[in-house]
């Protein structure tokens, strides 16, 4: 079993950056990805970023070049920062990870005003 708790999110003018983190423990050993979902009011859930425990990153193409996934093993934490916001990025994101299962975090609340 492995325990999520995210941390980070909250309001911010568009332009503007914010940071999230998870830490992931229990069972982490067996971890392979992590990353963010987010999910928007009204809209499915989808991808944000992952990461493999080699750095091997995939973004969604609304964030890349504004948003950076990374990661310390040694932590089993993942960190996802977030710069150039826009209203657009409002959403409730999740925190992932996969071992031999599906694991989501408590979601935080990231709201960017125009």
């Amino acid at each position: 079993q492995v325990q999520l708790v995210e941390s980070g999110g909250g309001l911010v003018q568009a332009g503007g950056s914010l940071r999230l983190s998870c830490a992931a423990s229990g069972s982490t050993f067996r971890i392979f990805i992590m990353g963010y979902y987010r999910q928007a009011p009204g809209s499915q859930r989808e991808l944000v970023a992952t990461i493999r425990p080699g750095g091997t990153t995939n973004y969604a193409d609304s964030v890349k070049g504004r948003f950076t996934i990374s990661r310390d093993n040694t932590k089993a934490t993942v960190y996802l920062q977030m710069n150039s916001l826009k209203p657009e990025d409002t959403a409730v994101y999740y925190c992932y990870v996969k071992d031999f299962r599906d694991y989501w975090g408590q979601g935080t609340q990231v709201t960017v005003s125009s």
